[in-house]
């Protein structure tokens, strides 16, 4: 008698928590209503937050790119507003520091300098972005804002998985701008300037590229801007076998160029570099030579061609040296291609007989040749990048809504141990079997009722005003607090690992 009253007993304290749940449910299934038949005024009257969502500690956010390339801007342009690789770090932590400016990335290559940036108000960012640009490079804004271009939200997106896939590169399908980003993308996790929407957003175009790459022929007779240097002195000279060539810088542009020439059947080669180890290793590679900067004049005198491509910042080679260089060579013709950025040879060089002068931006009427398969593929690649659009989609109007489910669960199993707790006051005498079996089916009863909650909340997160339904969601349930506490541990976990923070609102939608 005294069991079955005991577990009378136990069966009534469980109903009690079914009906404290109870109302959590009939809220639940009133929720569409309320969603379908409440104007926007209501909704900020339930829950007045704005954009500041808890006290600023989830705020909305906009991904954004402001960026010039060959396109836009001419290398005269260019060449005043592209960074230098150690200098980096320090500007994009510099440049997070602006107004607006939550997370950012900066790419800075010879054929572009784009600026992508996380930002919590639209014209805000924008305005930040071109001050630090203006301030940086100690230049006026109206000089370089005309060859702008500006993209947002999605269609900064598909700009970013276009440039890493090689469909925006001056040689369609090239694959060096892919190691390019993520050196970039790298360097800005290192210096603390991306967060939750950089890490995953850089971390998917970079998945996306190799993808394209190797699902389509996108690669197929690959070229890079060193090849269509090389691709240019095969038509001024035919063959190459027989000439000399010169290399003037050991990175990665003039590795890329020996790569390209040694291909094309030239063995006779030339690198000089002002690191003579770094021109020496890599002259080793090709069974070419290396000679010292100071051997550059004698070195110009014997080649036939020259393909010039340092991280100077002024002038390598000037009109004066070439006309000394003119006079040795006796009307000898040289082909020089300046590929640097800034450039390395004086524009004027172009003026003297003998010198054939082209720099980057001449090298674009060559690039045409080889391109009608790459366009094919450059379309089904195109069709990827709609696909993985909207999978960024998907995870970022989740992202706002994963500190409100947990928030969410949080309030139950606070809600279920305090029952718990009730329960064992009411009867002291339980046993640990007892105890075990009330505690997992109060967990269960939870479980069943917030399953229908948290695939409404999945639900909203997807739709243009998820931000004001997921308000009201919030202040429904009363989990104001929760989610506050929910994103500052989400921030503090951030901080923890170098990243930002702060939990982003998406909004996706505008």
């Amino acid at each position: 008698m005294k069991e079955m009253k005991r577990f009378t007993l136990m069966f009534c304290l469980l109903i009690n928590t079914i009906v404290d749940f109870y109302m959590v449910h009939h809220i639940t299934a009133r929720f569409q209503f309320l969603f379908t038949f409440t104007d926007k005024g209501l909704r900020r009257t339930c829950y007045n937050k704005g954009n500041d969502f808890i006290g600023g500690v989830m705020r909305s956010m906009y991904t954004i790119v402001v960026g010039l390339n060959y396109k836009t801007a001419p290398v005269e342009i260019r060449e005043r507003l592209s960074f230098n690789e150690t200098d980096l770090p320090f500007a994009m932590r510099q440049l997070k520091e602006k107004k607006s400016i939550l997370e950012n990335v900066i790419v800075s290559t010879c054929n572009r300098t784009e600026v992508y940036a996380v930002v919590d108000q639209l014209h805000t960012g924008r305005y930040y972005i071109k001050d630090f640009l203006a301030q940086w490079f100690d230049i006026d804004k109206e000089e370089f804002t005309p060859y702008l271009f500006i993209y947002e939200q999605e269609g900064a997106v598909e700009h970013l998985f276009k440039v890493s896939c090689g469909l925006n590169s001056m040689v369609l399908g090239e694959t060096q701008i892919l190691g390019q980003i993520r050196t970039s993308f790298l360097t800005a996790q290192e210096a603390g300037t991306t967060g939750t929407v950089f890490n995953h957003l850089f971390k998917q175009a970079v998945t996306v590229a190799k993808k394209a790459h190797s699902e389509t022929e996108i690669g197929s007779n690959a070229v890079s801007v060193s090849y269509a240097a090389v691709e240019l002195a095969k038509k001024v000279f035919g063959s190459l076998e027989k000439k000399h060539v010169l290399i003037l810088g050991a990175g990665k542009m003039g590795e890329l160029a020996i790569k390209n020439l040694h291909g094309s059947g030239a063995t006779k080669v030339t690198v000089i570099n002002r690191t003579f180890e770094k021109a020496e290793a890599l002259a080793g590679r090709f069974e070419g030579k290396a000679k010292t900067l100071q051997e550059l004049n004698c070195a110009l005198t014997e080649a036939d061609i020259l393909i010039s491509s340092t991280g100077a910042k002024d002038f390598v080679i000037s009109k004066e040296t070439m006309s000394y260089v003119e006079r040795m060579r006796k009307g000898r013709p040289l082909f020089m291609v300046d590929i640097a950025v800034p450039r390395d040879l004086d524009p004027s060089i172009g003026e003297l007989e003998s010198v054939f002068l082209y720099d980057i931006d001449d090298l674009e009427g060559i690039v045409e040749a080889n391109l009608a398969e790459r366009r094919k593929a450059a379309e089904q690649i195109e069709l990827m990048i709609e696909a993985e659009i909207v999978a960024f989609k998907d995870w970022l109007n989740m992202l706002g809504v994963v500190p409100v489910i947990s928030a969410l669960r949080q309030k139950a199993l606070s809600i279920q141990s305090e029952t718990m707790e009730s329960i064992e006051r009411k009867m002291p005498n339980l046993t640990d079997r007892e105890r075990k079996v009330l505690s997992k089916h109060t967990k269960s009863i939870i479980n069943q009722l917030l399953k229908d909650p948290i695939s409404q909340a999945k639900e909203l997160a997807a739709l243009p005003d998820a931000e004001d339904k997921l308000d009201l969601f919030v202040s429904i349930f009363n989990i104001e607090k929760q989610v506050q506490e929910q994103t500052q541990l989400k921030a503090a976990n951030e901080k923890s690992d170098g990243k930002t923070n702060f939990t982003p609102q998406p909004s996706f939608h505008a």
